[in-house]
């Protein structure tokens, strides 16, 4: 089989990597399209899996528009030398307007509610689309769900096991408290017309948590100048060995709030729109804290992150909800090898599932 993947963020190099691997040591063959963004480069280099690099995309948004269909004809182009079985990609504009044009399936992860902007771009022309149960929106049939998270494509404990070496990066003791900050650059397309966390609230979280432990950022924006200490650098491949060993995360990235419940670190998660994963994180596990920007919401997670910081044992204040969570939700690499091997039978009985945590070909959990 011929699978062709579309990467466009950080986070998806992890969704696909474990899966490349399994499905390469059955002499599957991939075509990695990515975007040249951040760390993804630098990520797939690490994980030592060979791409075909992509264009940036401008911040406007308007050049956005103007620039998906010159990646249409890039995709359209490699999919005709490449001539994949089946195309996979988070959200998948290119690759479901690839596929409408050259007759190819195209399967799209998703699990970002808000993104309309998007789901307006590929839902249309996509052929399958894989979310969370959580996801409150409906696509029809084409919209398959399942009982997990994306992160369990790669924090699953089955899986992933934290390397404590990241402590002596860190200059950290074990069991010492530290937070890490994540301020993002709200640039993507589902960020118009948020503004974030303010610099004073930015400013306040660090003098705040750094009564109680070390304080790490890291950021995409720019930071005000008395921050600029605070922010680390270690390869980006131990940043979730960091996370694990935190005792709080705090800032504005949905994905890393998530990650740090895979893990079993309470978060503190601040964004106008939220998402359906980080609430049923908050509301079902009690992991994920989620507020909104306003001023008043600002101040009050500041003081959700003491709280929470303040704790004596933190962690294990959080330990039997994040087994839990582990229990109740799917590993998702052996599920999506399971659906690409079978597609499109697959589809037909993720449809007729009641209980997405019992599906055959994956296991019962």
């Amino acid at each position: 089989m011929k699978v062709l993947i579309n990467i466009g963020h950080p986070a998806h190099v992890h969704y696909f990597r474990n899966f490349i691997k399994r499905m390469e040591q059955k002499g599957n063959e991939f075509l990695i399209i990515a975007k040249d963004r951040g760390i993804i480069h630098q990520l797939l280099d690490f994980y030592e899996i060979p791409f075909i690099s992509r264009s940036k995309y401008p911040d406007s948004f308007l050049l956005k528009l103007i620039n998906i269909p010159l990646t249409d004809l890039f995709f359209i182009k490699h999919g005709l030398s490449f001539k994949p079985d089946i195309m996979l990609s988070y959200a998948g504009t290119f690759i479901s307007h690839t596929g409408t044009v050259l007759g190819i399936p195209a399967v799209s992860l998703d699990d970002t509610d808000t993104a309309k902007y998007a789901h307006l771009s590929y839902t249309p022309f996509i052929s399958s689309i894989l979310t969370p149960e959580s996801f409150t929106k409906s696509f029809g049939k084409k919209h398959l769900r399942f009982r997990s998270y994306l992160e369990l494509f790669y924090l699953h404990p089955n899986i992933f096991t934290p390397d404590e070496s990241v402590l002596d990066l860190l200059g950290v003791k074990k069991d010492e408290k530290y937070s890490i900050l994540r301020f993002v650059s709200w640039n993507s397309n589902h960020d118009v017309g948020h503004t974030g966390l303010t610099d004073e609230t930015k400013i306040r979280v660090v003098q705040e948590l750094n009564k109680h432990g070390k304080v790490f950022i890291t950021s995409e924006a720019e930071l005000p100048n008395e921050l600029d200490k605070y922010r680390f650098r270690i390869p980006p491949q131990k940043m979730h060995d960091a996370m694990a060993f935190a005792s709080l995360l705090y800032g504005e990235s949905a994905t890393m709030a998530s990650e740090s419940a895979m893990l079993g670190v309470p978060s503190v998660f601040v964004d106008n729109d939220g998402r359906s994963y980080t609430t049923e994180q908050e509301e079902r596990y009690g992991l994920v804290h989620n507020f909104t920007e306003s001023p008043e919401d600002q101040k009050r997670s500041v003081q959700k992150a003491v709280e929470l910081i303040s704790l004596d044992y933190p962690k294990s204040s959080f330990r039997e909800n994040h087994q839990r969570l582990i229990d109740e939700n799917i590993e998702m690499t052996p599920f999506l090898e399971w659906f690409v091997e079978n597609y499109p039978e697959s589809v037909q009985e993720v449809q007729s599932q009641t209980d997405h945590t019992t599906m055959r070909g994956y296991g019962n959990l």
